[in-house]
Order: C-alpha cells, then sequence, then structure tokens
C-alpha cells in the first residue's frame, strides 16, 4: 500500500491550504461589497427592502455568513498548523516548514479579517439605514 495519497487527496488539501490562507480574506471582501453595497444601493433607490426581505435582514445575512467563512478559514489553519507540528523538523523538508509559516499567517489574517468583519457589522446593524 502506498503512502502517497492520491490527486483527490492531494486537491482536496490544496484548496483546504488556500481557503485557510486566504479565506478570511476572501469572506471580508464578501462582506464589504454585499452589506455596504446592499445598504447604498436599497438607500439609493429610496427603499428599505431587498426582494421583499427587510434591509435589516439582508444585511445582517452579509455580517453573519463571512464571518462563519472566516471562522471555518480560521479553524482550517488551525488544523493546518497542528498537522505541520506533527510532522518531523529535519531541516531539509522546507515545503512543511513553508506550510507551518503559512499556516500561522493564516491564523493570524483570520482574526483579524474576522475583527474586521465583526466591527463592520456593528456599524452595518447598530446605525440606521438609509440616514438622511
Amino acid at each position: 500500500m502506498s503512502t502517497h495519497p492520491g490527486p483527490r487527496a492531494r486537491l482536496a488539501g490544496g484548496l483546504l491550504f488556500w481557503y485557510a490562507v486566504l479565506g478570511g480574506a476572501l469572506a471580508w471582501a464578501v462582506h464589504l461589497l454585499a452589506g455596504w453595497g446592499v445598504d447604498e444601493l436599497t438607500c439609493a433607490a429610496g427603499s428599505e427592502h431587498v426582494a421583499g426581505l427587510p434591509l435589516r435582514v439582508v444585511v445582517g445575512a452579509a455580517v453573519v455568513l463571512p464571518a462563519l467563512a472566516t471562522v471555518g478559514a480560521l479553524l482550517a489553519s488551525a488544523l493546518l498548523w497542528r498537522r505541520t507540528a506533527a510532522a518531523p523538523h529535519d531541516g531539509r523538508d522546507r515545503s512543511t516548514e513553508r506550510s507551518r509559516m503559512l499556516a500561522v499567517v493564516g491564523i493570524w489574517s483570520n482574526l483579524l479579517f474576522l475583527t474586521i468583519i465583526v466591527l463592520g457589522g456593528v456599524a452595518l446593524l447598530v446605525l440606521p439605514p438609509c440616514q438622511r
């Protein structure tokens, strides 16, 4: 039996790796465009409803869903960090060291993006929509 993972396992591991590193940044971009964009466009149209839903509900979803995606990326980063910590450190395997460093970058950046999403969400949900 081979100890090397198959192509599907490598692809899944690679996608999980990049989600762990970049997931928070992409979630923040979605939050920024969806939350603030929907708020601005709906108010510019003179409405407080989006597709029959109150604006607060749509904005709340634009805060909660990206925050959950960022928490998932944070957990994936922590998992990646634990897996690379369990690998033997012989100094010759640079890819493991690079993966460990990117896992740490993922942990800290996801914490930062989660904070930004939460604080932006507080601003969106506390301030009254469509201030004139």
